[in-house]
């Protein structure tokens, strides 16, 4: 069994050459990364107790990148000291990934694969699902192969999308349709799930739930924040116990 839906994969492929340009069809993403970063950090630190003032604070912490694109979270995760893996079912996107990241002298490791196809069981400190959920077939397979490779007390972030009539307004008609963020046809509302759907999911599987958090854009400050707000972009942070 597989969690690759080859469709997505494609769609995904093809903008590939596109990763890095910061005024590209990946734009969004790039405005988007500054707070998911933040929240990341920010609940890693705390959950493992360590200082963010410290040089390389995520020094020896393994981390899982799934659905790493062109490496624009896992390379942030390197800078600060993290062991980063990074794996992707498109493997130009993995080939665009390892280039950038040799050309800024970063050791990540990169690979094309899925969760499902790693051998190595409870490796990982942190495993990454960032705007990933929604593109999967078998997100219960998904989210087991997750688990499986998270150590004990280990993190594990998931961002997605909301199914609401407000997310497909936005992140449908609004991002694909009107503004033209995305490229029409990247989501299919029907895959979106709601937090208390996932967050269900995720305890069936012995994660403990620690926050699950609303992300907002402002389009007068072209900026995204931290929000109350799940009604369309969220995150889940959890961990295995």
């Amino acid at each position: 069994m597989t969690t690759i839906n080859k469709e997505e994969i494609q769609k995904f492929s093809d903008l590939a050459d596109e990763w890095w340009d910061v005024k590209g069809k990946f734009k969004p993403l790039h405005m988007f990364n500054p707070i998911r970063i933040e929240y990341i950090l920010d609940k890693v630190s705390k959950h493992f107790k360590i200082n963010r003032n410290m040089n390389l604070f995520l020094k020896d912490l393994e981390i899982l990148d799934i659905g790493c694109g062109g490496g624009l979270i896992s390379e942030p995760m390197a800078r600060l000291g993290a062991n980063v893996t990074g794996i992707d079912a498109a493997e130009k996107n993995i080939k665009v990934a390892s280039l950038h990241s040799e050309k800024n002298n970063l050791k990540i490791k990169y690979f094309q694969s899925s969760p499902e196809q790693i051998e190595e069981k409870e490796k990982f400190d942190i495993i990454l699902n960032l705007e990933i959920v929604e593109h999967v077939d078998d997100l219960n397979l998904y989210l087991s192969s997750c688990q499986k490779l998270l150590k004990k007390n280990g993190l594990m972030f998931t961002a997605t999308i909301n199914r609401t009539f407000t997310s497909y307004v936005k992140a449908i008609v609004g991002a694909e349709y009107i503004l033209r963020w995305l490229p029409i046809g990247t989501h299919d509302w029907n895959k979106f799930i709601k937090p208390e759907e996932l967050q269900k999911k995720l305890a069936d599987l012995k994660f403990k739930n620690e926050d699950v958090t609303g992300l907002k854009f402002n389009p007068i400050l072209q900026k995204w924040k931290i929000s109350d707000d799940l009604s369309v972009n969220y995150i889940i942070c959890s961990y295995k116990f």
